[in-house]
């Protein structure tokens, strides 16, 4: 059994896989670490899947990685030292996992949804050396987070997925496009997708993923 600073659940790969990966998922706002792990059966077994809870409670069965705001004219603020909190007790989780488990870095994905995949980018932005890829669903780029980033030579190897919803009315699909945009100026293939959805990820977006996936973990990788 695993012992780690976050509360989780986990699927194990399959123990036929010689060379298991390990993918580290982080739930949004007002959600728990069982929303994510529902996906699992459709990930392949040559990953370890670990779903992460966050660590600030809003009520029974609903956390948050940290508190934030939306100003009238749209733009948010956040906890910066929650989120630093959390960022600094994800990093840990994942560093941890993947010692227990005998994974190297470049055989683990860090992903998340909403404000689960804003702390995986800021992950691999500002931990690259935990992980050898980032999946992001419906996030966005946390700003206060780029002054902690990673210098860009440290990125060399890495890959990155991001995907939005055209019609997301919660994370407008400007934030994914505003990540692509940021990437462009680093050493990190980015796959960027768009899907005629709303805040959510629907069976043709997770399809995506999961083929992305599944090409990565069959892919030599070195760093």
């Amino acid at each position: 059994m695993l012992e780690l600073p976050l509360t989780f659940v986990q699927r194990p790969a399959a123990s036929t896989t010689p060379r298991p990966w390990l993918l580290v998922l982080m739930h949004g706002v007002g959600s728990n670490e069982q929303d994510l792990f529902a996906l699992s059966p459709q990930i392949s077994e040559r990953f370890y899947v670990l779903c992460l809870r966050a660590p600030h409670r809003m009520g029974p069965g609903s956390f948050a990685w940290f508190d934030f705001s939306i100003e009238p004219g749209g733009a948010r603020s956040i906890n910066e030292s929650q989120e630093a909190a959390s960022r600094t007790l994800v990093a840990q989780t994942v560093e941890s996992a993947a010692q227990q488990l005998g994974i190297p870095p470049e055989r683990v994905v860090v992903g998340g949804f909403s404000q689960g995949g804003a702390m995986a980018l800021s992950m691999l932005l500002t931990r690259p050396e935990l992980m050898g890829a980032a999946v992001v669903w419906h996030g966005r780029l946390v700003p206060q987070v780029l002054p902690h980033a990673a210098a860009a030579d440290a990125l060399h190897g890495r890959k990155l997925w991001v995907s939005h919803g055209t019609h997301d009315d919660v994370i407008p699909v400007a934030s994914a496009q505003a990540i692509c945009h940021h990437f462009a100026d680093l050493p990190v293939p980015v796959t960027y997708r768009e899907f005629p959805s709303a805040h959510e990820i629907r069976p043709s977006e997770l399809a995506a993923t999961v083929a992305w996936l599944e090409a990565l973990s069959t892919t030599p990788t070195a760093f």
